[in-house]
């Protein structure tokens, strides 16, 4: 039985913790984007250095204290909110920023859990290296969360998620104790990985304070380009025409539907369309190419070979920077587009590349047969991530369908699950889909899952009911 923040134990820490430590309860610790959850804290604090963290949890542990890590309160399935009356210690990492190390020669950076996502990547610049996870929150996010949920975002395709990028943690154990894990070695056999095993754990198995990142030379140039495409099937066969052309050069693939145009023009209507008409489907592709290649010419011979082929039938290749970040920033602002218009039921999966076209078709067919709704059916085609949401029809809201919400919840996960995919593609499990994670895995993984809960978090204090049922 866990216990809520009491008096005296907040004197305990007071008696130990300097005390800047402590915060005011401010509204954006007890909510999530989406206005889903809403949650309370009875303490909240944020430490400097992982000696404080680890002072904190051993003293949260002793006292059957929950906690509850806090990042950039950017997650989207309520990982970060303890609903109900357990009152617990909020863990903010918000004031452990420092880049503590960079490591050219070796392409390794080694940054503290509270770093913005956008302040690692300019570090890796100013060393002229990529550190190349890239998602519409960065710069907001912070890269002890996305390592917590093995965040994903456009680049999977080339470089993969949060957990490939990642060769070391500093992390604090339920018990208190400092794991100093932050290796830069790329061949480590010597047991268990447990960096692998807190990352994607969100915030269950402990606390990442630090980590040792992955970083890439940077192309020597790159290419951006919008292609007009007849359907998913034909998005495939030009994802695959792309790589047997550029090889690794495609850094990027995301597939757009019409409506993701049709709600920027309707919320957002200062964002330029690329094409004077919104296409059925289109793609966005990027490209990092080698010294002594041209990206503007690589994309144009793709498109003449797409189009011969009938992949493609018109297409734009940015001529500048400006019109780079113009093609970007539609694929951008297509969530909070979304969120503007308000969906009924949104859905983060993944499904392999060859049932992309299958799902999208029998999707469709699934919606239609609940109702008349909207769908925006977008994301990294590139890695089998799509971003599927239902929203009501125009003159409608969510609220005039929240009885449908759960059924359509079920009916797209049914199916994606029938095709092999996964419920949860990049934004983690959280709260808002342990029952999803029951009902859809394996049994003797989520037996495993619970031992090792069981095995390293033995009193449930660390953010209870996230990912597994508390």
């Amino acid at each position: 039985m866990l216990n809520p923040v009491t008096d005296d134990f907040t004197a305990s820490l007071r008696a130990v913790l300097p005390p800047e430590t402590f915060r005011p309860n401010e509204p954006r610790f007890f909510e999530e984007p989406r206005g889903r959850y809403q949650g309370t804290a009875g303490l909240i604090l944020a430490p400097k250095t992982v000696e404080q963290v680890s002072q904190i949890v051993r003293a949260c542990n002793a006292a059957l204290v929950p906690i509850v890590p806090y990042g950039g309160g950017t997650g989207l399935v309520g990982g970060q909110v303890l609903e109900g009356d357990m009152n617990p210690v909020v863990l903010t990492l918000e004031r452990m920023t420092r880049i503590r190390e960079v490591y050219p020669q070796e392409n390794v950076l080694v940054a503290e859990a509270g770093v913005i996502l956008a302040d690692v990547q300019a570090a890796a610049q100013q060393a002229d290296r990529l550190f190349p996870l890239s998602l519409a929150a960065e710069g907001s996010a912070r890269i002890g969360g996305n390592l917590a949920t093995n965040a994903g975002g456009t680049g999977v395709l080339r470089y993969g998620n949060a957990r490939d990028l990642c060769l070391g943690l500093e992390a604090v154990l339920p018990d208190g104790q400092i794991w100093h894990g932050l290796s830069r070695l790329r061949k480590n056999n010597t047991g268990y990985d447990l960096r692998h095993l807190l990352i994607g754990s969100e915030g269950t198995l402990g606390v990442i304070t630090a980590a040792a990142l992955k970083l890439f030379a940077r192309p020597a140039c790159e290419g951006t380009a919008m292609f007009v495409v007849p359907s998913p099937e034909a998005a495939l066969s030009l994802l695959s025409m792309a790589r047997a052309q550029m090889g690794e050069g495609i850094s990027a693939f995301e597939l757009i539907h019409k409506m993701g145009y049709t709600f920027l023009s309707d919320t957002m209507p200062e964002v330029r369309h690329p094409f004077p008409v919104a296409p059925e489907w289109s793609v966005l592709i990027e490209v990092g190419l080698a010294q002594g290649l041209d990206p503007e010419e690589a994309l144009a011979t793709l498109f003449e070979a797409a189009f011969e082929a009938g992949l493609a039938s018109d297409g734009l290749i940015a001529q500048s920077e400006a019109q780079r970040s113009a093609f970007w920033t539609v694929r951008e602002t297509i969530p909070e587009a979304n969120r503007r218009i308000g969906s009924i039921s949104s859905h983060d999966i993944s499904v392999p590349l060859g049932a992309i076209p299958e799902f999208i078709a029998r999707g469709r067919e699934v919606v239609a047969q609940l109702g008349d709704f909207r769908i925006n059916c977008f994301g990294h085609v590139g890695d089998g991530n799509l971003h599927y949401n239902v929203f009501p029809q125009a003159g409608k809201t969510r609220a005039d369908h929240l009885a449908e919400r759960d059924v359509i919840k079920v009916a797209i996960h049914d199916l994606v699950h029938a095709l092999g995919g996964s419920v949860s593609a990049e934004h983690g499990v959280g709260r808002l889909k342990v029952a999803d994670i029951e009902k859809y895995s394996d049994p003797a993984k989520l037996s495993a899952m619970r031992a090792i809960k069981a095995g390293l978090d033995p009193n449930g204090i660390m953010n209870p009911g996230a990912v597994l049922s508390a």
